[in-house]
């Protein structure tokens, strides 16, 4: 009784979800093929495997001989006639039982390796007939190891993996946590998991609208762009005809785009209304912040913004990351530029800045604001580069004029 096969075929069973006859049917194939490397491809080799007691059968092609020198390959004229009678004559080619332990060490460790190759191939397989209908779509799993610089997800049935670049950077999952993604392709090609994820694809986000706002399901509300920088921003634009798309994709006091939030990791969310005016569209985009003017270059694809000081840093983003990602989402190029105010003040509201500034210093009183103002000290710019003795001059005391000289450079570290 081979109990070391059975209970290998148990095991596989319940790890890996395959049914045990199957299973039995792959060993089977996976032996005969490396059999018949052993023996020589022109003889043809079948094994039966006894479900029960798990012991091997081998039946092969052998020749009659005068003389046996191989017992692999011949059986002699007294044995073939004991199984087939008188009729079976020298040279002919019966099938007949070989032993297990007729065949090489190096045949035994190639079988378990052929096991192992059929074993993978079966399951590359499964995955392609149960998961291709579901490329492009949201799948849940458990976290189980990295391998190989993978991410290793378990379905139960199957096993899936996120690479380096489909990861987000600052994401961190520990074996047993549940986690989403996209079911990004199969690729029976790859070692490990054919199954790839992504946490990254825009469309990710675009997969968790629809799983939580039932007006995208249902065909009211319609997600036209999404641009996404994976694990800081992502800004989606939705329209609809006939209520707020917006505010259905944020929900009742924020419930459905927090939930989307905290699925990613509380990365920034940017809900926009949709608009074919690319001037509106590109309000939209940028709101709350206010943009002064709108030029709009339909050959060359380009918006060019005036927006004020305090909205620009805001409008462009760290690092020009706000621009690039409504660049992407307009499929439009975008220039900003900073509106200059017309700043120009008369002599004396430059004297009553410069005055406030002077009452602002330590210890000072309106007769020596106007002292170091007759003195030509009109901003703390000019205080920090006065030495003791300039202010001395100007009319205030020694120790005073170290005292605010002091202040003003601290102030404008």
């Amino acid at each position: 009784m081979n109990s070391e096969l059975v209970a290998m075929v148990e095991y596989l069973e319940q790890e890996k979800a395959i049914d045990k006859a199957i299973l039995f049917d792959l060993i089977e194939d996976a032996m005969a093929s490396v059999y018949e490397k052993e023996v020589g491809e022109e003889s043809e080799i079948k094994v039966e495997i006894n479900r029960r007691t798990g012991d091997v059968t081998i039946i092969a092609d052998v020749v009659i001989a005068e003389e046996v020198f191989d017992k692999r390959h011949e059986i002699d004229l007294a044995s073939a006639q004991k199984e087939y009678g008188d009729e079976v004559a020298i040279g002919d080619t019966v099938k007949w039982t070989l032993q297990q332990d007729q065949m090489s060490r190096i045949a035994a460790q190639n079988t378990r390796q052929a096991i192992m190759q059929r074993l993978r191939t079966f399951e590359k397989e499964r995955v392609v007939e149960e998961y291709s209908d579901m490329v492009g779509e949201l799948i849940s799993g458990t976290v189980r190891h990295f391998e190989k610089n993978e991410l290793i997800v378990d379905f139960g049935r199957a096993q899936g993996g996120l690479g380096k670049m489909d990861r987000v950077p600052r994401e961190r999952f520990d074996n047993g946590d549940h986690i989403t993604a996209l079911l990004k392709e199969i690729d029976e090609r790859k070692s490990g998991p054919s199954i790839v994820l992504s946490r990254t694809d825009a469309k990710l986000v675009t997969k968790l609208f629809e799983r939580e706002v039932t007006e995208i399901t249902n065909g009211l509300v319609e997600i036209k762009a999404v641009a996404r920088k994976a694990g800081f921003r992502t800004k989606i634009a939705v329209a609809s005809d006939s209520l707020d798309p917006v505010g259905a994709c944020i929900g009742i006091r924020g419930s459905r785009v927090k939930t989307i939030c905290q699925e990613l990791n509380n990365e920034k969310l940017d809900i926009i209304g949709y608009s074919e005016d690319e001037e509106e569209y590109v309000r939209e985009a940028f709101k709350p912040n206010p943009i002064e003017e709108v030029e709009i270059d339909q050959d060359g694809r380009l918006i060019k913004l005036l927006v004020s000081e305090e909205s620009y840093k805001s409008i462009v983003g760290r690092d020009g990351e706000n621009i690039r990602l409504t660049e992407e989402l307009m499929d439009w190029d975008i220039e900003v530029e900073k509106y200059v105010y017309d700043t120009e003040i008369t002599f004396d509201e430059h004297i009553q800045e410069a005055y406030q500034t002077m009452m602002k210093l330590p210890n000072m009183d309106e007769g020596k604001a106007r002292m170091m103002i007759d003195g030509g000290y009109l901003s703390l710019e000019g205080v920090s580069e006065a030495s003791t003795d300039d202010l001395v001059e100007a009319g205030i005391e020694a120790d005073h004029a170290t005292e605010i000289i002091e202040y003003a450079k601290s102030r404008l570290q």
